[in-house]
């Protein structure tokens, strides 16, 4: 594969705050990007600014059904990926993993495009392996109020590998650790725009549990650039791929450092702790590092929160 010349690259969640940061940097790098967009959690606003690019379009178009295009390259991002979307409607959410791979697929079989899946740390469930390996199978509850989003990207997964191996279909797998940064929206239930929202609004920071469960953060722009080297290493290269940070934050920590980063006057409250919540949640990401010419994340969480805030208090 030319890496060189200009692709014509698919973007499914295009529109996403993962999905539009991507279209942006793909763009930069010259590229023909269409971005596809059903826009149930993503918004034109985030991708407004690229409308006037001649290399950019924009469709609105839902993956669970067939899509027909001519591309090179395609990223498949499109899902709900926090609990408070994902679990709105468990079937549609379910549907859209599993379906919409299968049309993804079915498109790279056919044009014989290169397919990047953007699954998920939540494919290892609640874990019983600390720091999480690419070869631990997870810990999911299968029928649990999570299950609709852990099954679906397991199963995604499981769909790329075997249209691999049967169709001989050149695929890209990463798992995404919690990421954040600006376009996220502050509605969309993950736990660092919920902090963030909160704590600009000066309302009550609410944790759910005692605070003790742990994450690690990476900022959407270290994310980015792993998913596009990902993209473009050696066919033989499949991965699944742990994407994310290593650096490991308590949920109290981390509000804690939002309130001070805010000077915000909200109090930290704790609420019951969601079913099936995961207690640790940390990359190892030693393949990934190897891998992608030696990529690590570069920006630290208080320099990707002060960015993050900033964007928030422009949208009040």
């Amino acid at each position: 594969m030319n890496t060189n010349r200009r692709k014509k690259i698919l973007v499914t969640g295009g529109a996403g705050f993962i999905g539009s940061h991507l279209c942006e940097k793909l763009l930069n790098q010259g590229h023909e990007v269409t971005c596809l967009d059903n826009f149930f959690t993503g918004t034109k606003d985030n991708i407004i600014h690229l409308l006037d690019n001649p290399y950019f379009e924009l469709v609105r178009h839902d993956i669970t059904m067939p899509f027909y295009i001519e591309v090179d390259q395609i990223y498949n991002l499109a899902c709900p990926a926090s609990p408070v979307h994902y679990q709105h409607n468990a079937i549609k959410t379910i549907k859209t993993s599993v379906m919409g791979a299968i049309n993804m697929l079915g498109l790279a079989k056919r044009t014989n495009a290169r397919i990047l899946q953007a699954s998920t740390s939540e494919v290892y469930g609640d874990p019983f392996i600390h720091p999480q390996t690419e070869d631990y199978w997870g810990n999911v509850n299968p029928i649990g109020p999570r299950s609709c989003y852990d099954e679906g990207k397991r199963c995604a997964e499981s769909l790329f590998m075997n249209y691999h191996i049967q169709n001989d279909v050149d695929i890209k797998i990463i798992r995404i650790f919690n990421t954040y940064g600006p376009k996220m929206q502050p509605n969309d239930g993950r736990v660092i725009s919920n902090f963030i929202f909160q704590a600009v609004e000066n309302k009550d920071i609410t944790i759910y549990g005692d605070g003790s469960q742990s994450r690690s953060f990476q900022f959407v722009d270290d994310l980015i650039d792993a998913m596009i080297l990902m993209m473009n290493t050696d066919p033989s290269v499949l991965g699944p791929i742990n994407i994310g940070n290593p650096i490991e934050y308590t949920i109290k920590e981390l509000a804690q450092k939002i309130v001070d980063l805010t000077h915000s006057k909200s109090k930290i409250i704790y609420l019951e702790k969601p079913i099936d919540d995961p207690n640790q949640r940390q990359p190892n990401i030693s393949t990934a590092t190897k891998t992608l010419n030696g990529w690590k994340p570069k920006v630290e969480l208080n320099e990707g929160l002060e960015k993050t805030i900033a964007y928030f208090k422009e949208r009040q």
